[in-house]
Parts: structure tokens; C-alpha cells; sequence
């Protein structure tokens, strides 16, 4: 279980997977790099919808942009195509290039007909700033650190807080970084998993409301509300992408539901997945039929959503330890601060 919910801190009322994670989603995968070092705390998080190629075996995708303070990468073609054709990549703001080259030269390693016989491919990396802890004008994340990544993932366990992507962020005055949750859902006679995957870098302190009620306020700590986070959501439950722009949606309201407003300089994204009837590259025939839930029973799916986007940020917080910034800010840990309340 996530570090929140071994607190108390558990959100909503639906049970959550094996994991607690969106690797509880059959086939989806997490990889991380972390690179720590004098003046730098940052990374790379890699998801994985399923470890086969991507690029001919496409998922069915939407994105939700909440508030547009970002500098992501293939928003506009998943937006229009509703299909992602990559692992996606999380970074800091100033490392989405080496992300998206990585993400190329191994499309193209697997497929070398990209940009040639076939199309071009649609690379998704997204970012938050860790420039309050991290020297993010170093520049430290190379292409290999992404493909590093990438050849980490697996199932099972996320490893959360201050790792990979997650290294120099923070949320709520507290330090943060990645964290995960999910939640099981019966439809009709079957059982299917919603997880989440966020790189929370957002909220200003004091604003953080605990599921118990509680204003999580570090004293001392006054920002503006200007950070951001990224909001992967996977599921195995039949969507098409306008369903998945519904759910993608939701991840707003995880995050409302904690205390934020998605500030004028807040970069939010909600990116939704299903690995259900995965898309080939190429068609056997020109009409293709996919199942779908019905929109009746959609209701369940924003709830799990919203519930397991809430619980991630807490794992993240409640995952990550007491970091001093480069300037000399100490970002405290939300588990030391439920510490000290008994």
C-alpha cells in the first residue's frame, strides 16, 4: 500500500489494487532515473502503457489540459489523433529534448521504416520545474538517462517521492516528486483497475487539505501558487478517447479536492490511457470495431479517477523526505509534519 494510506490518509471509497499503483493495470510498466549530485536533484520517469511496441501497437489516449503553463511535448497530436504511440516521459522543464530524442531513436531503432516508408513518430514527454531545488540550467539529463529509464521499467511496486522525475519537486511547501495509486472497479461482472501516476510539483503552501480535514500548513513557507503536475491515468477498462477526455478531466478534480486552484502560472495535464483494443499502425481493413463502456456506467470510472489522483499526490508527499533547496529553503516532509501532530 502507498505511504498515504499506512498513515490514514487514504482517499475516497473504493479499494484500491494489489500495488496501490498504476502498475496494477495489467501490462503498464514505471521505470526511473534519478540523478542526484552537487546542485542537482532531478530525472527521469518513464510509463510504459504496455511493454510491446507502441508505435504498431498504439493506445487508445486523451488529454486534459487543466491550466496551460507547460512546455510538454506531443499534446497536439494525441489530442487530435487520440492515440499515443510512445512511452510517455517525465522530466524537468528543460530536459524534454533529450527525452524526445530517446524517445525517436528507439522508435525508429524498432521500426526503421519511421520517416521513411511510414509516418513520423509522436513522442510524449512531459515537465514540471524543479528549479527551486535542482540547477535546472544545468542542463543535467541526457538521452541516456531517458533510455535509462526506459530500460528500467517494470510491474509491481512504484518506487515514489523524491525519485526519478520527482528528485526536486515539491508541493504545498513540502517536498513531493512522483507518486502513484489506484482503485478496483466492478462493472457488470467484471473487474477492471483505474490507477494513477502524478509528478506533483504544484500547490501553495498552507492550501494542502488532508482527507481528515486538516490544513497541512509548513510554517514559514509562503509562495505564490505557481508550480505544476502531470497526471498520467491508465486503465483497462474499455474507453474510446472521448470517454478518456471525460476521465482525463476528473484528474482535476483530484488535485481540486486537496486544496489547489491550478494558479495562473500552474503547467496541469491530465493525460488518460486504456490498454483495452490497443490500435495496429496498420489496418487489416478500412472499419474497425472497439468495445466501449456504456456512458451509463462512466460514473464509477471519474470516481476512481478522482480518487486515485488525490491518493498519488499524498504518496508523494508522504513518500518524499525534508530537502534544502539550492538557495538554502528547506522543503520539510508531510510525514514528519503528521509526526509532530501525533
Amino acid at each position: 500500500m502507498g505511504a498515504a494510506r499506512d498513515l490514514g490518509l487514504g482517499v475516497g471509497r473504493l479499494a484500491p489494487g494489489l500495488n496501490n499503483a498504476i502498475t496494477d493495470v495489467p501490462g503498464v510498466l514505471v521505470g526511473h532515473k534519478t540523478i542526484v549530485a552537487d546542485g542537482l536533484a532531478t530525472g527521469v520517469t518513464a510509463v510504459l502503457p504496455h511493454g510491446g511496441d507502441l508505435f504498431r501497437s498504439k493506445v487508445r489516449a486523451a488529454v486534459e489540459v487543466i491550466n496551460g503553463f507547460g512546455k510538454s511535448a506531443g499534446l497536439m497530436q494525441l489530442a487530435e489523433l487520440g492515440t499515443i504511440e510512445t512511452p510517455i516521459l517525465l522530466t524537468n522543464t528543460f530536459s524534454v529534448a533529450p527525452c524526445v530524442e530517446a524517445l525517436i531513436r528507439r522508435a525508429i531503432a524498432a521500426n526503421p521504416q519511421i520517416g521513411r516508408e511510414t509516418g513520423t513518430v509522436n513522442p510524449v514527454v512531459c515537465e514540471c520545474n524543479d528549479g527551486g531545488i535542482n540547477d535546472i540550467q544545468a542542463m543535467a539529463v541526457s538521452r541516456q538517462d531517458a533510455e535509462i529509464a526506459l530500460d528500467a521499467a517494470s510491474a509491481g511496486p512504484v518506487e515514489q517521492g523524491s525519485i526519478g522525475a520527482g528528485a526536486g519537486m515539491t508541493s504545498f511547501g513540502f517536498k513531493a516528486g512522483i507518486g502513484s495509486a489506484s482503485r478496483t472497479v466492478k462493472i457488470g461482472s467484471r473487474v477492471f483497475t483505474l490507477g494513477a501516476l502524478v509528478l506533483s510539483n504544484f500547490g501553495r503552501a498552507g492550501d494542502l487539505i488532508l482527507p481528515d480535514g486538516r490544513r497541512a500548513d509548513p510554517k514559514g513557507l509562503k509562495s505564490p501558487e505557481s508550480g505544476s503536475i502531470i497526471v498520467i491515468l491508465g486503465t483497462d477498462i474499455p474507453l474510446d478517447d472521448r470517454q478518456l477526455n471525460r476521465v482525463a478531466r476528473r484528474g482535476g478534480a483530484g488535485i481540486a479536492r486537496l486544496g489547489s486552484f491550478w494558479g495562473h502560472g500552474s503547467g496541469d495535464i491530465a493525460i488518460a490511457f486504456t490498454t483495452a483494443d490497443p490500435l495496429p499502425h496498420v489496418q487489416s481493413s478500412p472499419f474497425n470495431s472497439i468495445e466501449r463502456l456504456d456512458d451509463r456506467y462512466i460514473d464509477l470510472v471519474f470516481e476512481a479517477a478522482v480518487e486515485a489522483t488525490a491518493e498519488a499526490v499524498l504518496n508523494a508527499l508522504c513518500a518524499a523526505k525534508s530537502t534544502v533547496g539550492r538557495n538554502g529553503r528547506r522543503f520539510p516532509a508531510l510525514g514528519d509534519w503528521l509526526g509532530e501532530r501525533g
